[in-house]
């Protein structure tokens, strides 16, 4: 990892419609700061040196007065509009960082719900991501799993060992996840349907590529539905002293956000 560059791309485009709130989950207040503010915060004091962050259209001049101006973020270099759909929104967040003068040798790309971002799983994507090229934050299953037929009825019981929850960030070496997303938007206009839900499955679909699963953390959660948001205002305390903690023993300063 040494004498390479990281970037990271937080998306905070989605509008959240499980929330059931007029505000956008990523704005919420969890223990008095958005929940956006944590995953920026996170990156902010990890080896990421840059942070493009991916908001709605309407959305730039708040997060840049309200959040990156706020909290005194530096290291987020550009606030950009995201498109339709999440994996357009991660396509105009590699498209700044492809503009610049200097383009990062890593990329990791960060949900802005998932507030439990912590500089472990940095730390750990950013070197699977050195000797992979390419790879996924998550867990192991701790739950038994069938895959349901068209009549929900369960077709198939996978073996739990080799099923994993996945979250992010996803951590990939930056000319091969640009030239990933150019080709699958190029081919989205030519009237081809993919069905991406993260980042990976745009390297399985145009590259053939193996993404390696790295360790995240069973407390990495993404804020979706207001149980989620209960839930993170319950966890939120402990996961910041463990994590205050760890650096503490790893001779780092100490700094909860709270």
């Amino acid at each position: 990892m040494e004498g390479k560059t990281y970037a990271a791309v937080v998306l905070s485009a989605g509008k959240g419609s499980r929330m059931n709130s007029a505000t956008p989950k990523q704005y919420l207040m969890l223990h008095g700061k958005p929940v956006l503010y944590y995953a920026l915060h996170a990156f902010e004091q990890s080896m990421v040196d840059e942070i493009v962050l991916v908001t709605g259209k309407g959305e730039i001049g708040y997060c840049q007065k309200e959040i990156v101006e706020k909290y005194g973020f530096t290291k987020v270099k550009s606030i950009v509009a995201g498109g339709k759909e999440r994996y357009h929104s991660v396509f105009c967040g590699l498209e700044e960082l492809n503009q610049a003068k200097q383009k990062p040798d890593y990329v990791m790309v960060h949900d802005g719900a998932r507030p439990f971002l912590d500089d472990g799983i940095i730390r750990r994507c950013a070197a699977a991501a050195a000797e992979f090229q390419a790879c996924v934050a998550g867990m192991p299953m701790k739950d038994t799993i069938k895959i349901a037929d068209h009549a929900l009825f369960a077709q198939e019981t996978p073996q739990r060992n080799y099923v994993w929850q996945i979250q992010t960030p996803q951590a990939f070496a930056f000319p091969l996840i640009y030239h990933a997303y150019h080709e699958l938007l190029e081919r989205e206009k030519s009237g081809e349907i993919f069905p991406v839900t993260d980042d990976a499955m745009v390297l399985e679909i145009i590259c053939g590529k193996k993404v390696k699963l790295i360790e995240g953390s069973y407390g990495n959660i993404k804020i979706t539905t207001p149980e989620d948001l209960k839930l993170a205002e319950a966890l939120l305390p402990s996961e910041l002293f463990c994590a205050a903690m760890e650096k503490k023993q790893a001779g780092h300063t100490v700094s909860i956000p709270l």
